[in-house]
């Protein structure tokens, strides 16, 4: 297959057996690749209601057609599972090369069944797989095992994916460790690798991939990588990275502070803005093939935790660790962000469970003597200390590891501070500053509380206000910028208003988890460089010339929205709600105390009529948000569909 690899390797960890079975044209049309295969494979290697920590959940890599090739920022891979967070769809996603040397070895996807009898771990040299012991591993963090494994091949050039001690002892929002530095981080995916008592992934692949029309690929590269170049985002982007966000978060009140108790923090732009990477950083890197470059090395070069080196300063750790948890300073930041991923710990739901005790013990709900210790707000050792004794299930730690909504549960009978949707800890800015398409997002996506399963590609920073109408939002950029948008002019007329300068949140909304679901399952980076220069147009342009598809814009958008639509249905047959699409209670009770957001709480009633309007303009029941026949018979998800409505 053009493209694509053209296979899919199974590995049955309870008998051993290893095969390699095709990629079919059919389900590379209709899904696509990558979130959209992975999201039907989850869907028909497991029956509804299993464990996810039992041999019956299935663990996918997936790596889309694009990834591997010239396209610009094509390098993202997707691991899927039944999350034993959530109860609903795992699905994360990580950039750097792994997804290329997946393809490079002969393989779209991995599928993971069964459960080992012993440690092991799978390696993968193109066509030779084999299951190897993995008993002198187990126990060690992520860096140590990837030491061991280079040593053991020889090689610094391997790729590997890799649990800590946190998948070891099923934590259920452990990560699996992209190297040592990345990550799929969120919903779990490490607990599902950790239960099947498989240690990590080591993969080389000396094999290449064919595009249809060489040519015509290597213009359409050039010319989406000048796209990327010329975006209004690129020059502040690639210089500080997605910390060109933070002094402006900062500056609107939109902070995580304390667990959400406050958006405002009086030094932030000075001990934890971008321009701090000057005093730590003088080295960016990218992943394949990215123009943008937008990581950076950062070096603690004095105090306790002199020598640390980490790709680390980025918004969600300095976010979550400095606003979250209130730690103060880069050096204690980087210090805990290197203990989450020797452990292989998120971040995010990490600092989220912390948060959420740490304010228990600030309130007086808890005590000292049922911790064992005090946990003040923004104190390293205490911080580093529990995301250890979390990693291993330790005192307090094993109440921890099972999420913040679970541990609020067991610790007062309440899930009052447990900032979660879905099960899943929320994800970094304070929602009550600003409503907005990424806002509501938050409640829709179909993993739960993130908001990077959308993107409005026309949405800007912008100082908060309350909204006359949650409808809409302004149009974020100026007038010229609507005629460069690629979208449909009869679908752009639709959703943004040129003369009342606002955008449909929730038409928007739809189109953009359609479009990111493509990006996803086609393998390309959604920050905003590549997010603004990128649509339905140019991406049918890339697949044309790499699969010598006849595709165009119209059948990209469908493709979207049947992988939204099936990984929707996945979660409905494992028992989602529509009341399981709420806020955090703090952000319909609470206003903002003070700063810029000051008196800014989120509208339940509004919310829920939101609600109502996207179910409807989905094609959904307007109640039960379940997908009514005409819209699956469109999508072609009849199967899946009478799997959920008629079990």
């Amino acid at each position: 297959m053009l493209g694509y690899a053209g296979s899919i390797l199974i590995v049955d960890l309870s008998s051993g057996k290893i095969e390699k079975v095709p990629l079919t044209e059919d389900m590379a049309r209709k899904y696509l690749g990558s979130l959209g295969i992975n999201a039907k494979l989850l869907f028909d290697h497991t029956r509804a209601g299993i464990d996810p920590l039992s041999a019956e959940n299935v663990l996918i890599f997936g790596a889309g057609p694009l990834v591997g090739t010239l396209i610009p920022t094509a390098s993202k891979s997707d691991v899927s599972a039944k999350s034993p967070l959530t109860g609903l769809l795992g699905t994360t996603s990580s950039g750097y090369h792994f997804g290329s040397e997946m393809k490079y070895a002969g393989y779209d996807h991995i599928l993971i069944k069964g459960k080992a009898n012993k440690p092991v771990y799978l390696a993968i040299q193109d066509d030779v797989v084999e299951i190897r012991d993995a008993s002198r591993l187990w126990g060690k963090d992520t860096w140590q095992t990837i030491d061991l494994l280079q040593e053991e091949w020889k090689s610094e050039e391997i790729q590997v994916a890799v649990i800590g001690q946190s998948g070891e002892n099923l934590i259920r929002f452990s990560a699996i460790q992209n190297g040592k530095y990345d990550a799929w981080a969120r919903t779990g995916m490490g607990a599902v690798m950790g239960s099947k008592l498989l240690k990590a992934i080591v993969i080389r692949g000396k094999g290449g991939i064919r595009v249809a029309d060489k040519k015509a690929f290597k213009q359409v590269s050039r010319e989406m990588r000048q796209m990327i170049i010329d975006s209004p985002f690129f020059e502040a982007v690639s210089k500080y990275g997605s910390m060109a966000a933070a002094g402006v978060y900062g500056k609107f009140g939109a902070l995580p502070v304390k667990n959400y108790q406050t958006g405002v923090i009086e030094d932030w732009f000075q001990t934890r803005g971008f321009k701090v990477l000057e005093q730590y950083s003088d080295q960016k890197m990218a992943c394949p093939a990215c123009p943008v470059g937008c990581a950076h090395w950062a070096v603690v070069k004095e105090g306790a935790y002199a020598g640390l080196k980490i790709k680390g300063i980025e918004i969600t750790p300095v976010f979550e660790i400095g606003a979250k948890l209130f730690v103060h300073d880069m050096d204690g930041i980087l210090q805990c962000a290197a203990i989450f991923h020797r452990t292989g710990t998120d971040i995010v739901s990490g600092c989220g469970t912390i948060a959420m005790l740490m304010e228990l013990y600030q309130r007086g709900l808890i005590s000292e003597d049922t911790i064992g210790f005090p946990v003040p707000w923004g104190d390293v050792e205490t911080i580093c200390k529990l995301i250890r004794m979390i990693s291993k299930r330790e005192g307090i730690g094993d109440i921890l590891a099972e999420g913040a909504k679970k541990a609020n549960l067991a610790l007062t009978g309440n899930d009052d501070y447990a900032m979660t949707i879905k099960g899943l800890e929320i994800l970094s800015f304070d929602p009550r500053s600003r409503w907005s398409v990424w806002t509501f997002g938050i409640l829709t996506n179909t993993r739960g509380g993130d908001n990077l399963r959308t993107r409005n590609p026309v949405e800007n920073l912008r100082f908060p206000s309350l909204p006359d109408d949650y409808r809409t939002e302004p149009f974020g950029f100026p007038e010229e910028f609507y005629n460069k948008i690629d979208m449909p002019e009869n679908v752009k007329r639709k959703i943004i208003n040129p003369d009342r300068k606002t955008t449909d949140i929730i038409l928007m909304e739809k189109w953009s988890e359609d479009l990111i679901a493509i990006f996803n399952a086609i393998g390309i980076c959604t920050r905003p460089p590549s997010l603004q220069a990128q649509g339905p147009t140019s991406i049918a342009r890339m697949l044309r010339a790499c699969l010598g598809w006849n595709i165009d814009a119209e059948e990209v958008m469908l493709m979207g929205e049947r992988i939204w639509n099936l990984q929707r249905l996945y979660n409905l047959r494992e028992g989602e709600k529509r009341e399981d699409s709420l806020f955090p209670k703090r952000f319909y009770r609470e206003k903002l105390p003070d700063g810029p957001a000051k008196g800014m709480a989120i509208d339940p009633d509004q919310v829920n009529q939101m609600l109502d309007d996207y179910y409807e303009a989905r094609g959904w029941d307007r109640k039960t948000g379940v997908p009514k026949e005409a819209k699956i018979a469109e999508l072609g998800l009849g199967d899946e569909w009478f799997s959920v409505v008629l079990p």
